[in-house]
């Protein structure tokens, strides 16, 4: 059979699979078995297994269920809650001061959790009722908290980057480092954001009449020790060289649960069957996607699919620049129905080789990717942040959630564009590393 005719229903096929609601494991798994059988025969498929294998024997990998029980080990402990509260008598003033005080207390949370949903799940159960009660519109306030907590997604440590340098073959300390300017920059300008539409319309975000002190603002300060601890041992042992990811990962994970052990005390018997129970469901739904996605992955190879599409894409003479942004569309409308963690894992060995071949460095694409993958997990029908923020909120509809948190897509993108446009912007941080 013609390769272009295998490549056409296997695709066609993983269409059909996922627009019937298939699991995208499943959908994966099934399409990339049709299509190396129908590329390589019976052969081909008992390569399959050791394929699998081999890639899933990764050591970058390692360091995902590090981060993760440091991100359950976090939202266990009160550390959430003294950075919500610090912030909020730091903004209070402000126009829409509790909704920037909700921005940043997910960005800095996210540079200790690298879970999105955990961040929206800790920060908005004490931001959004303190909100509500001060007389915020209900959209700005479950919209700057929903998209804000997709920051711990590029704000390392972060879960995409980890699974994107286990494909590519980037450094994920690297690509930790670049996420840092780009993070920073989105947390600046939603805040920014909420701080225009506020000021334009103060009925959106009523000024709080409480008094708070100079002494009380700084005494504020004292509980968040812990979390420049977190942060200081994980981000400066990768940056300065001492430490790989990985090892770095088993640093953070050791501290936070000595942290929620003898700071907090919050790690009894329960605490630790849930931080354990949910790092297990998370990383063993991410390593079957990652099985089934690279089992696609070799079918990807067996009929070149990359490099057909890095020979069409130099041959159409385009700007580079509109190839990427090209591919940045694609994502998100693929972010609209597919999670992040198989976004990176299927497009990836297909868009990488192009941006290679047109003369771009991948750890910019790393970068770029998983800045276009917060807006996936705040776009419907899929995203998981949505649908955190509803478990939270009774009284707010879903409909008054999307509607909330559009605005910020649409933000992110133009962010995106700006990252795209201006490559330095990501690669000059992590070029200092040694």
């Amino acid at each position: 059979m013609a390769p272009e005719l295998v490549i056409a229903i296997t695709f066609l096929i993983i269409f059909v699979l996922i627009a019937f609601k298939c699991p995208i494991f499943a959908s994966l798994g099934i399409a990339g078995a049709v299509g190396i059988f129908l590329s390589r025969g019976v052969i081909g498929l008992t390569q399959v297994p050791l394929s699998i294998m081999s890639q899933l024997n990764n050591p970058v990998l390692v360091a995902a269920p590090l981060y993760i029980i440091m991100g359950e080990t976090i939202a266990q402990t009160g550390i959430g809650r003294d950075l919500y509260f610090a912030l909020h008598k730091w903004f209070y003033r402000l126009p829409g001061g509790l909704a920037v005080a909700s921005i940043f207390a997910c960005a800095i949370f996210g540079a200790m959790c690298g879970v999105s949903i955990i961040g929206v799940a800790v920060i908005g159960v004490m931001a959004l009722p303190e909100m509500l009660r001060h007389g915020y519109d209900k959209k700005l306030a479950v919209g700057s908290i929903t998209a804000a907590g997709a920051l711990a997604m590029l704000i390392p440590p972060s879960l995409p980057f980890i699974l994107y340098g286990a494909v590519s073959g980037v450094s994920v300390g690297k690509l930790f480092i670049g996420g840092i300017v780009p993070g920073v920059f989105l947390a600046l300008a939603m805040a920014g954001y909420v701080f225009v539409k506020a000021f334009r319309n103060p009925a959106l975000a009523v000024r709080s009449e409480d008094r708070i002190t100079w002494r009380e603002k700084f005494s504020s300060l004292k509980r968040l020790w812990t979390a420049l601890v977190l942060i200081v041992a994980v981000m400066v042992s990768i940056y300065t060289g001492i430490c790989t990811p990985t090892e770095a990962g088993a640093i953070g994970a050791a501290v936070a649960l000595l942290i929620g052990a003898f700071v907090y005390r919050s790690l009894n018997r329960e605490a630790l069957k849930k931080i354990f129970g949910n790092t297990a469901r998370i990383v063993g739904a991410v390593i079957l996607i990652a099985a089934c996605a690279f089992a696609f992955g070799q079918f990807l190879l067996y009929t070149r699919v990359p490099d057909r599409l890095a020979e069409f894409s130099v041959s159409l003479g385009l700007s580079p620049f509109l190839v990427i942004m090209f591919f940045m569309l694609v994502l998100v409308f693929m972010g609209c129905f597919i999670d992040g963690a198989s976004i990176v894992l299927v497009t990836t060995p297909i868009f990488l080789p192009t941006v290679i071949a047109l003369g771009f460095d991948p750890l910019w694409y790393g970068i770029i990717l998983v800045m276009n993958l917060e807006m996936a997990v705040i776009t419907p029908p899929v995203g998981l942040n949505l649908y955190t923020m509803k478990s939270i909120a009774d009284d707010v509809t879903m409909e008054e959630i999307i509607s909330g948190t559009m605005p910020y897509v649409l933000l992110e993108f133009a962010v995106l564009a700006l990252f795209v446009v201006f490559p330095e912007l990501a690669l000059w941080l992590p070029r200092l590393m040694k």
